[in-house]
């Protein structure tokens, strides 16, 4: 393979947003500037983060009238609201007169916000409702300002996203194959929607953001990475990520991608076989399906179980988990963690928290594991030799399934060259001018 260096400078590091990201990210292998370089990461939020559609919570989070709560875009701080009528804003949490911030509570219920430095006060639809001592600006209703607002504001099965581009890829579009998986995250709700309402836990890993979305779905690492927790929850989860496995890695496109266990789950043909539990331990749950779907729709449903699929830039689905990732700086990254709830299904859902508290709570196993993988691949990113890292996993084997997408085996990097193929079209021929 020719060396690439000239591309990015001396010791390999790009000089500023002009770097080439073309020669940076490769078929096989992606430079290891792409993780370090704070002018890269200002560049990423330019061409991604302010540009792209990027999640950003879920309708459940303000089911009132008036509720809010706060959420963020990269490091943006946003309010996302539903006013009296119902209809969902995302706003940018700062004061139109000096900046400062209106809203500090996490979460709430009111028609307004208010900022505490002169009293300047907004509908939660980010309109001005009017500022003290209106004679210094002329009168009242005389200033046409309000809160900073996300342009466009899409959902999807409950979830909400937001794109502060004013134009481009419709939400459908930007989501293509993964609104499938989506798809198949609601319909295992007896009432065919699901709720953030088990409160997030707040995870911050000193590593760069794409390190996390690439392990995301990185079928390779849980066997060795995630072996002690298998081992004692004497779980068969790890096996499904094995050479001899029938499950696959699929690139969705646009980025997005998923680890399809269904395979295995339908050769061993146990419902909630997925979720380690059997139907007698949630009768309530079973027959709630059973009458939704029918006998042998709730039986395809509860044996495929939920997607394990990360939707380009920040949303990751883990079956039974949610994940928002938030990147900070080029080393410095949040993830948002959740548990899942189905509408309507308190005996499950008090089984999906447990086992989330257990995976990925303070005390988990599972988060911690990977989080320690990220923090020692950034420290070894950082070095200055070899420039390069490896995604060839798997390559030269991978095939197109009937719905034209690249699918890999288990094990292989399908789904991180399908996020390198995006980022490198964002980055460059797609990029803003």
């Amino acid at each position: 393979m020719t060396e690439v260096t000239d591309a990015v400078g001396p010791a390999g590091r790009p000089s500023g947003p002009a770097a080439r990201y073309d020669e940076l990210i490769q078929p096989r292998r992606v430079h290891g500037s792409l993780y370090t370089s704070p002018e890269i990461f200002a560049d990423e939020l330019q061409q991604i983060w302010y540009r792209t559609w990027v999640y950003v919570g879920h309708v459940s989070e303000i089911a009132e009238p008036n509720d809010y709560v706060r959420k963020s875009i990269g490091p943006q701080d946003v309010i996302m609201t539903r006013t009296a009528d119902g209809e969902v804003h995302l706003l940018l949490n700062r004061c139109a007169h000096r900046g400062n911030l209106v809203c500090e509570a996490d979460a709430g219920n009111s028609s307004s916000f208010r900022c505490p430095y002169h009293g300047w006060t907004y509908r939660n639809n980010g309109d001005m409702l009017g500022y003290p001592f209106h004679q210094g600006y002329g009168g009242r209703n005389k200033l046409e300002l309000g809160l900073g607002r996300v342009p466009r504001v899409g959902v999807y099965q409950g979830f909400v996203f937001g794109s502060f581009a004013e134009d481009g890829p419709t939400l459908e579009q930007h989501l293509g194959e993964a609104k499938g998986e989506i798809d198949r995250l609601v319909r295992l709700a007896p009432e065919g929607e699901i709720e953030l309402s088990a409160g997030f836990l707040k995870h911050r890993a000193r590593a760069n953001w794409k390190l996390l979305a690439e392990n995301e779905t990185d079928g390779y690492h849980p066997q060795f990475v995630h072996a002690s927790i298998f081992s004692v929850a004497e779980s068969g989860i790890g096996a499904l990520y094995g050479e001899k496995s029938t499950a696959v890695t699929r690139a969705l496109g646009n980025g997005h991608s998923e680890n399809d266990l269904r395979p295995e789950f339908r050769r061993l043909g146990v419902p909630l076989g997925w979720f380690g539990t059997t139907e007698e331990k949630v009768p309530n749950y079973v027959k709630a399906m059973r009458d939704r779907h029918g006998d042998s729709g709730a039986e395809e449903v509860l044996i495929e179980g939920a997607p394990h699929v990360m939707i380009f830039p920040n949303l990751f689905i883990a079956e039974i988990q949610l994940f928002a990732i938030q990147p900070l700086a080029a080393d410095l990254t949040v993830q948002h963690v959740t548990a899942v709830q189905f509408k309507s299904a308190p005996e499950m859902n008090k089984r999906m928290l447990q086992q989330c508290v257990g995976s990925v709570g303070p005390a988990g196993m599972l988060l911690a594991d990977d989080t320690e993988m990220y923090e020692r691949n950034q420290a070894g990113v950082a070095e200055l030799r070899p420039e390069w890292l490896d995604v060839r996993r798997g390559v030269d084997r991978e095939e197109i399934d009937e719905r034209g997408l690249t699918i890999g085996g288990a094990t292989d990097e399908t789904g991180m060259r399908g996020f390198w193929s995006h980022y490198k079209h964002l980055m460059t021929e797609g990029r803003v001018r």
